[in-house]
């Protein structure tokens, strides 16, 4: 079945366009509002959680390494996820219980490269860039 051609087709063209954009798999996840609800930030593009471990996630097949992750809960709705901690020794930097920012890591919530579900990254630990501190630009806030 295809366009409407010919004579009166006025009022229906229009309609005809409205009903096709929901085919669009972009309009669709931008319109329908499902996209929010399943999203840990709740449409956010950064959130601060609660660390509660650090753990190593085995990467894909043919990479064999072990990348540096930490599970985080957020503190505005309780959801729990893993999060990437880039760089070597920004591990050791961050401890249980501490404040993190975590942001996307780029993939509008795809995983990223060969870590298998983790979808997140750590940008800031108790208020002070994670970078910063391990670099030795700045010191951890005495609280």
């Amino acid at each position: 079945m295809g366009k409407c051609r010919g004579l009166r087709t006025a009022r229906k063209l229009p309609s005809h366009w409205r009903d096709q954009k929901w085919h669009n798999k972009k309009y669709k996840k931008a319109h329908l509002g499902t996209a929010l609800k399943t999203n840990p930030f709740e449409g956010a593009s950064h959130a601060k959680r609660i660390l509660l471990g650090k753990v190593g996630v085995e990467a894909k097949q043919l990479n064999s390494a072990i990348r540096k992750c930490v599970r985080v809960q957020l503190i505005k709705n309780g959801q729990r996820i893993t999060a990437f901690v880039p760089d070597h020794g920004c591990l050791n930097v961050i401890e249980e219980n501490d404040e993190v920012l975590v942001a996307g890591v780029g993939r509008k919530g795809h995983a990223v490269g060969d870590i298998p579900g983790v979808r997140f990254k750590v940008v800031k630990v108790a208020s002070v860039s994670l970078l910063a501190l391990y670099k030795g630009k700045k010191e951890r806030p005495r609280s």
